[in-house]
């Protein structure tokens, strides 16, 4: 079964850290570009962060820049989300996403995407 499965997600205090996975299953990760979303009640969904499918380019969204790092490890068919300092306004699903990176336009990977995750959800409050 092809699929990406985010997990790591939780109830942190504002200033807290989380640190979410998202595990490729039933194909090879090393070809795919990754992005990460996040989309709380009300809003749009938004980029995050995205990263290249050899690790050596990443993006961030403003809002989370200095506070969020995107890392991959091909072999293991998994890519991370670090997210440090959080904020309530950081409260959201989250969700990963993979597929061919287009372009970059400013912070954000336009990407063509073959496959995407359940999400998983964060909530920061204390």
């Amino acid at each position: 079964q092809l699929q990406l499965v985010e997990s790591g997600g939780g109830l942190v205090q504002p200033g807290g850290s989380l640190r979410l996975s998202c595990a490729a299953s039933g194909f090879t990760l090393d070809y795919y570009a990754i992005a990460w979303f996040r989309q709380a009640p009300g809003k749009e969904r938004e980029q995050v962060s995205c990263i290249s499918s050899s690790g050596d380019s990443t993006n961030y969204a403003d809002s989370v820049k200095g506070r969020f790092t995107i890392s991959r490890d091909n072999p293991e068919k998994m890519v991370y989300l670090q997210m440090n300092s959080l904020k309530p306004e950081d409260t959201a699903i989250y969700y990963c996403a993979a597929g061919s990176l287009l372009t970059t336009v400013s912070t954000m990977c336009v990407m063509m995407y073959d496959y995407w995750g359940q999400g998983t959800q964060v909530t920061v409050s204390s």
